[in-house]
């Protein structure tokens, strides 16, 4: 994983030798990696999908830059996340609050897989809010073009809580499903204010799927019986939706379990999620700038990282987030950071 450092600078040029003692917008500084270990793979990723994807939802890559043995992202900075905003018992949501939610992470993951891209890692603490309310996907280092439907991958990717029964079971080719599972699992996380299916393991992960939503039958999802991990469990009838989601209007429901079928290939995309009547019918959208957000969420925070399989022990593997220690003259001017930019030996271009 990335080892991301907030740092609240500002940005007038690209030019990171500019930056010294400027002061407009807000962005972070992502050290992504050391030469002398060789660049991860999903520092290499992040370049690459940031630079090819611009979108309002998506977030932006900035500039890349190196300096002494270390490859460091400038990325615009986003004050919050979408799990902040669940955790923050204060906030109150309206059905509108959440509909403007999902709407900006299927647009900009609709984006994404349009352009052949999965993310592979959607999950609320994954997606960033901005001081305006825009929400955009961020850490793509697990990101993989799938233009080849017959395309190998790995099957340990997306975190425990948010991985589809077909990863869960072994599969190895893949599409776009994965992270439409993904999403249905925040949108119901958004409407409990707790996660939906939270497995303590990758076997109680798939129990906890079928407690929720019935066994699969070879009806429900033909060939499942044939994935390389595949595990036989006891029959289990699935539970009506409209019981644990009462609130929830039919077009809500509907939605979410177009979003949560068994059969990936039955699985509503990005392109006729948006075109759905949930997004479609009253209540409408709220504006993204009329959306709770945690108090204090202008100021950077340490979220502690966590362990335990591809999602960490509770599902979840998020970024430990540092504030960056910076010294000011008394110019107004960040020592530290006009120190760091005039080492800065050379600029890197990944296009």
């Amino acid at each position: 994983m990335l080892s991301i450092w907030l740092s609240l600078m500002n940005l007038v040029t690209r030019d990171l030798l500019s930056l010294v003692g400027t002061r407009s917008n807000h962005f972070l500084i992502v050290q992504a990696g050391q030469f002398k270990d060789g660049l991860d793979m999903s520092a290499i990723r992040e370049v690459k999908f940031l630079q090819e994807l611009s979108h309002p939802n998506v977030i932006g890559l900035l500039d890349v830059f190196s300096s002494k043995s270390n490859l460091n992202l400038v990325l615009e900075f986003l004050d919050t996340d979408l799990e902040a905003v669940i955790k923050d018992r204060e906030l109150v949501f309206q059905a509108s609050d959440i509909k403007s939610w999902m709407l900006m992470t299927m647009q900009g993951l609709d984006f994404c897989h349009q352009n052949w891209v999965l993310h592979r890692d959607m999950k609320p603490n994954n997606l960033l809010i901005a001081s305006d309310g825009t929400l955009k996907i961020a850490d793509f280092g697990l990101a993989r073009e799938y233009a080849d439907p017959g395309t190998r991958m790995t099957c340990q990717v997306v975190t425990r809580w948010y991985r589809p029964p077909e990863l869960l079971y072994g599969a190895r080719a893949y599409s776009t499903g994965v992270d439409i599972w993904a999403v249905g699992c925040i949108f119901a996380e958004l409407m409990l204010r707790t996660p939906y299916l939270a497995g303590e393991n990758d076997f109680d992960q798939l129990s906890t799927i079928f407690r929720a939503l019935g066994t699969p039958t070879d009806q429900d999802w033909p060939g499942h019986k044939r994935l390389a991990d595949y595990v036989e469990f006891p029959i289990q009838h699935k539970q009506p939706l409209e019981l644990l989601f009462s609130a929830a209007g039919d077009d809500a429901i509907d939605f979410l379990e177009c979003c949560l079928k068994f059969d990936p290939r039955k699985r509503i995309n990005s392109r006729q999620a948006l075109r759905h009547q949930y997004f479609n019918s009253t209540p409408y959208p709220t504006n993204p700038q009329k959306l709770p957000k945690p108090k204090g969420a202008l100021v950077p925070r340490q979220i502690a990282p966590q362990d335990g399989g591809a999602g960490g022990a509770d599902g979840r593997n998020g970024n430990g987030l540092k504030k960056r220690k910076s010294v000011v003259d008394n110019s107004g001017k960040d020592v530290e950071m006009e120190d760091r930019t005039r080492k800065i030996a050379k600029r890197l271009d990944f296009s």
